[in-house]
């Protein structure tokens, strides 16, 4: 069963907090709703510049998207290596990519017909 319309949109909103909370870098989000035969409605993708730094983007999502839209992911992966963390809240799908993985995955090419929203860098 899908969402709300407004309860995605909190969550997106509350997710990308939660990565500029922590410098997460280059915030894209994917709206795939108007794409056939996705797996979700959104994605988030963004970058960290370590490990560490991937690492504490997914820890401060799951806060954020906890907090504000009180939500939590269904499955989480990835956090083992924090090369590629995907957590997947269902209807939004969150990637957090270590720099060099995103540039060779290139999700946003990948799911070049969705429509796209970039959020800035916080300082």
């Amino acid at each position: 069963m899908k969402k709300a319309l407004g309860a995605s949109a909190l969550l997106v909103e509350a997710i990308v907090k939660g990565i500029q909370e922590v410098k997460g870098k280059d915030i894209v989000h994917l709206d795939l709703r108007n794409v056939p035969n996705t797996v979700s409605d959104h994605f988030i993708i963004c970058h960290g510049d370590s490990a560490t730094q991937v690492d504490a983007i997914q820890r401060s999502v799951e806060k954020f998207a906890r907090e504000e839209a009180d939500d939590k992911p269904w499955h989480t992966e990835g956090t083992s290596n924090s090369e590629w963390v995907l957590m997947d809240f269902v209807d939004v799908v969150v990637h957090i990519f270590h720099r060099d993985k995103r540039a060779y995955y290139a999700l946003e090419d990948l799911w070049g017909d969705a429509s796209s929203r970039r959020y800035e860098n916080v300082a």
